[in-house]
């Protein structure tokens, strides 16, 4: 009797994320402003940057010593760029390599170093504080519960994220890439499940609602301990 041939079924899975980023610039899907990378209007739009430049300059001034600080997913860093002089050092951190190359070439600053880095795999940098703009909100569920028990070695995190405006029910899962859970008509909360991050303190910093019901940018300071 002639044996069946053992057929594998291939299981689809999500492209990683750090070839996902890379698609996103390199294909433009943030939009085209004439530069070689370009992180989005989240990173550009005078007024979505100058409100958060403002409320994170005051709370790294608030410091007798300034703060070692570390940017998770620092982009093409339009935004970092201006905070790095109120800091004792500034760790900016992405996971597109080529992009990181490009910052150093054009950031330079005594206090100022480039890291390309996963943060869902990678260790991270030893830092007072650390920064997370617009990052979490594009990853899955997975990847942010690999993230949450590296964050606990910060005395201060500071994470904004664009939620829906009103309530909403917090933490549906996504795949990794270029959207958001506001497809889903959700956004993040790391401080209820499935995340459960714990902290000392919770305060918002900033709040900025955008037009025509397409959500809020909400920044908010987490202190660990």
């Amino acid at each position: 009797m002639k044996k069946k041939a053992h057929i594998t079924k291939k299981v689809k899975t999500p492209w990683p994320t750090k070839k996902a980023m890379e698609q996103v610039y390199a294909m433009k899907l943030w939009g085209n402003n004439h530069s070689e990378f370009y992180s989005g209007e989240g990173s550009h739009q005078p007024d979505l940057v100058n409100p958060y430049i403002d409320v994170l300059t005051r709370f790294l001034i608030s410091f007798e010593t300034p703060l070692v600080v570390c940017d998770l997913g620092c982009g093409d860093f339009n935004v970092g760029k201006d905070l790095v002089k109120f800091t004792d050092q500034y760790i900016a951190v992405d996971i597109v390599a080529d992009l990181i190359e490009h910052n150093k070439e054009q950031f330079k600053e005594d206090n100022l170093d480039f890291q390309c880095l996963d943060i869902a795999v990678d260790a991270l940098p030893v830092a007072d504080c650390a920064i997370i703009r617009q990052v979490l909100q594009h990853l899955s569920n997975a990847e942010i519960q690999r993230i949450v028990p590296k964050l606990a070695n910060f005395k201060n995190i500071v994470v904004t994220e664009h939620l829906p405006e009103g309530d909403f029910i917090p933490n549906k899962d996504i795949i990794s890439g270029q959207g958001t859970r506001l497809k889903k008509e959700s956004g993040l909360n790391l401080v209820v499940s499935p995340f459960n991050f714990k902290v000392k303190a919770e305060k918002i910093l900033s709040s900025v609602k955008l037009n025509q019901g397409r959500g809020v940018i909400v920044t908010t300071l987490y202190t660990v301990f």
